[in-house]
């Protein structure tokens, strides 16, 4: 990890539904142009984790700070113009709006829409599918379309970090590896990355560090090798107890 102060610094974050406590005491930061991914099975507490540094579920306890400011009580459209984006879990697009309309609510925000109109050229060259079918109802796309889509109106928010809250989540693995190329793509651009996953073969060719997330908690945390080698990686995913592992780094 980088020495320079971290982009997102999360401390002590706990967060709460009535009596169901989701995330026990997280933290963890991620520094510039980096890729961190946090992964864990289902009811992990991983989409609860990123909806609260979101501004979409409000934390119970603890800190979320961006670029040297906290996040306290800011709702979500503010979030983003911080330069947060969010691609959601099951993508979230409006299905009977077109394409375009689609990409033009990731640019709420903006109000320099020469920028917003170069931006979608610019992205319509990295999406060359979303250029051909700009003018379709984006139900019409395939799920990889939808997914490509997602991330390229998140984009248009110009975000210092992109979210992404299980990408490929129902996806062919061809489609997913498309996906995936694209987020490299996107890091070169100079754009940070906090992906959150289920199946963590996927994030290791492509993230700096890794968390291993199970029962609300970081079990192992490290750099993306040392975590796909660690004999203590199934343990830690599972949630199940083992001897030494509170060594963990």
């Amino acid at each position: 990890m980088s020495t320079a102060a971290p982009l997102l610094d999360v401390a002590g974050l706990v967060v709460r539904y009535g009596v169901v406590t989701a995330v026990r005491g997280v933290d963890f930061q991620v520094c510039e142009s980096e890729i961190v991914s946090i992964v864990g099975p289902n009811g992990a507490g991983k989409s609860s984790l990123i909806s609260a540094i979101a501004g979409i579920v409000p934390p119970a306890a603890g800190t979320i700070a961006f670029a040297g400011q906290v996040l306290a009580g800011i709702v979500l459209e503010d979030v983003v113009a911080r330069g947060l984006a969010l691609v959601p879990e099951g993508r979230h697009i409006f299905a009977s709006h077109t394409v375009f309309e689609n990409l033009m609510l990731g640019a709420t925000v903006r109000s320099d829409t020469d920028g917003v109109h170069a931006d979608i050229a610019r992205l319509f060259e990295s999406f060359p599918i979303l250029r051909e079918r700009a003018r379709q109802p984006a139900g019409q796309l395939s799920g990889g379309e939808q997914q490509q889509l997602a991330i390229a109106r998140a984009l248009l928010s110009r975000p210092r970090l992109l979210m992404l809250d299980e990408p490929s989540l129902g996806l062919a693995p061809a489609i997913i590896e498309q996906v995936y190329a694209l987020l490299r793509s996107v890091r070169e651009q100079g754009v940070t990355i906090l992906l959150v996953e289920q199946n963590a073969e996927r994030v290791f060719g492509i993230s700096d560090r890794v968390h291993v997330m199970s029962g609300g908690k970081f079990g192992l945390s490290g750099r993306a090798a040392e975590i796909k080698n660690d004999l203590r990686f199934d343990a830690a995913y599972f949630g199940v107890h083992m001897q030494g592992a509170a060594g963990n780094r």
